[in-house]
């Protein structure tokens, strides 16, 4: 009985054991994590240049016209007053001593007739006196003649001091020339000692000078530094032409003219060994003034060369690697700049 009962009691175990084992075949088996693809890096991409042995040049470029060289500013010098009359229009040709402008003269014109006449009564007098006691040596001929002469002298000084005020209200042109400006102004416009009229220009002579330069432009260039002038002349044909700087702002005249003085700060002038044929006044150029160049240096485009905490590199890709270099920059131009030392010709650099 007890022998049955224990082959009862395993046979059961065996069913238990084999229904569980039978269970956990049916459960649904845990996903196993995927790796992630291995995906190859891609390489990085450099803009590179080699450096290059050639020219290299600084210029600036700047426009320009022609001016006289010698000019007539026409102006009243003596006091101010009113306009009566403009007698040219620009681009009119005038003579040296041809009547430019007048103010009004109130009746000074009359006044000065009527101290000529009285002038010309007080020579009379003088020689009609020096006729009746030239050859008397007593008083009396002596204090009458000294009267006449002085009296002479007394209508002589008010005749020139009147025709000094009148002529002082008359502008004439002090060369031969033409008239390259009027300033706009109406009988009765008052205007101001020293303010300019008119100006008149010697069209034999002329100068280049810039237009449209700042002062820091202009304070680049040097005494003799050579130009390369270019205008279109007649069909539209390109006229070439050589100047050398001749005056700068740090060599300009001292002046108390402010608006010359402003003039000077910004202009360069420029000296024309040969004026082209047909050449005018006021003809615009296009100036290009050589401040450094070069010839064989190691150079490359601009972007190339960096920049940090007072540090001038480039960045040099060699054998794959990818290094920086110290460098030494020389002259820089608008699209390159020289490498004075650092780099040698055929390095390939890392543009920016």
């Amino acid at each position: 009985m007890s022998h049955r009962y224990r082959r009862m009691a395993a046979a059961g175990m065996a069913l238990v054991l084999g229904g569980a084992l039978a269970g956990c075949s049916l459960l649904p088996r845990e996903e196993e994590a995927l790796a992630p693809p291995l995906v190859k890096p891609a390489a990085e991409n450099y803009q590179t240049v080699k450096a290059v042995k050639g020219p290299i040049e600084n210029a600036l470029q700047l426009g320009g016209t022609f001016e006289s060289l010698i000019s007539d500013v026409a102006q009243f010098t003596g006091t101010g007053g009113r306009i009566s009359k403009i007698d040219v229009t620009s681009g009119q040709m005038v003579k040296k001593g041809d009547l430019l402008a007048e103010l009004v003269l109130d009746d000074l014109d009359l006044r000065v007739k009527e101290q000529e006449i009285a002038l010309l009564r007080a020579k009379a007098e003088l020689k009609s006196a020096d006729k009746q006691y030239g050859d008397k040596k007593d008083e009396d001929g002596q204090s009458a003649l000294r009267v006449a002469t002085l009296q002479r002298d007394i209508e002589q000084m008010k005749y020139d001091r009147l025709r000094e005020q009148y002529e002082n209200k008359l502008l004439y042109s002090k060369i031969d020339g033409q008239v390259v400006f009027v300033e706009d102004l109406q009988p009765g416009d008052y205007v101001d000692a020293y303010q300019t009229i008119v100006r008149v220009a010697n069209l034999t002579k002329m100068q280049l000078v810039t237009t449209g330069a700042t002062a820091e432009q202009a304070g680049k260039a040097e005494i003799g530094l050579k130009a390369e002038v270019t205008y279109n002349g007649a069909d539209n044909k390109e006229i070439k032409f050589e100047a050398k700087v001749s005056q700068t702002p740090g060599n300009a005249p001292q002046t108390q003219n402010k608006q010359l003085a402003e003039k000077y700060a910004t202009t360069l002038y420029f000296s024309v060994p040969q004026l082209p044929e047909g050449v005018e006044l006021g003809q615009s150029v296009n100036i290009r003034i050589i401040l450094q160049h070069k010839d064989g240096v190691v150079k490359i485009p601009r972007s190339g060369l960096r920049a940090s905490m007072g540090r001038n590199y480039v960045r040099v890709l060699q054998d794959g690697k990818l290094r920086e270099v110290d460098v030494e920059p020389g002259i820089s131009a608008p699209t390159e700049v020289e490498i004075v030392t650092g780099l040698s010709e055929g390095d390939s650099v890392v543009l920016q």
